[in-house]
């Protein structure tokens, strides 16, 4: 059994871990609330790249984004540099996987935790630094020139980028989109009859193909800002849900430690009026 002084020594560490776990914990909201409020800073932007595909028929372009021959896959997994996520980074890793299923190609990676699981996997893999606050945009746009690179040089016609989603501060979901064969929804859902018969009517300076790759190469770009954003947020709520739930073992951890510093108490102090007693009697007799 242990001794009231160890008991009381854990009962000391527990309270100065509890500090710092508090303070971990309002660190991880102030860094949450601040990338917050930056976000869509440049919805504006995306929402005119998006209005240029108005014009385009999609039925009437030949391209290699839109309709790929090269069946090869790239899945961008984006992961963290840092723990005490609760096993997101894992989460976001296996989901990948079973994207890739029967069809398995490269895994890009970004981050350090997601390098440790792709080693595991045993997949061909390309490595990136995890995500910098300061350098997201530069880093989106160093992957995407480099997925853009290699997809027009015919190494893959598939791509995928699969990402911690925050749907809440409290609650994260791993999320797959679809990059190529490039189709999103704001383009698929304004594929009807008035488009082909208004893009015939419209004069275009460069090749209608052409004009489709730029407008993929800028929306590609902001995209992977934006992912690499959302990323973030997820890590940082991701973390305050884990250290909460820390914080709520360790209580339950300081809470038996009282009872048995009780306990040992009580039986010491039983123990000493037994002896005080006995010792009393023997006096007397």
């Amino acid at each position: 059994m242990q001794t009231m002084a160890t008991i009381k020594k854990d009962m000391e560490f527990n309270r100065g871990l509890s500090s710092l776990i508090e303070v971990l914990k309002n660190i991880a909201v102030s860094q949450y609330r601040s990338l917050e409020h930056k976000f869509g800073g440049f919805d504006k932007f995306m929402q005119a790249i998006e209005s240029y595909f108005e014009f385009i028929d999609y039925s009437a372009v030949r391209h290699p984004f839109l309709a790929p021959t090269n069946k090869n896959q790239v899945m961008v997994v984006v992961t963290s540099d840092s723990g005490l996520l609760g096993g997101l980074n894992m989460q976001v890793v296996s989901k990948a996987l079973a994207e890739m299923g029967s069809n398995p190609g490269q895994l890009v990676v970004i981050g350090d935790r997601g390098k440790m699981y792709a080693r595991e996997s045993g997949l061909p893999f390309v490595a990136y630094p995890g995500i910098n606050d300061e350098e997201r945009l530069a880093q989106a746009f160093q992957l995407r020139d480099y997925l853009f690179r290699n997809a027009l040089r015919g190494k893959f016609g598939l791509l995928k980028v699969v990402y911690p989603h925050p749907v809440s501060f409290t609650l994260q979901r791993v999320e797959t989109v679809t990059f190529f064969p490039f189709l999103p929804e704001f383009w698929a859902a304004k594929q009807n009859a008035d488009k082909a018969r208004v893009m015939p009517e419209i004069i275009f300076e460069s090749k209608v193909s052409d004009i489709v790759e730029y407008l993929i190469y800028l929306w590609m770009g902001q995209k992977l800002y934006d992912i690499f954003g959302l990323s973030r947020l997820s890590e940082f709520a991701a973390r305050y849900v884990h250290l909460e739930d820390s914080l709520r073992r360790l209580k339950e951890m300081d809470g038996k430690l009282k009872l048995q510093y009780f306990r040992v108490r009580h039986e010491i102090i039983d123990q000493s009026m037994r002896e005080l007693f006995s010792a009393r009697l023997l006096y007397n007799s």
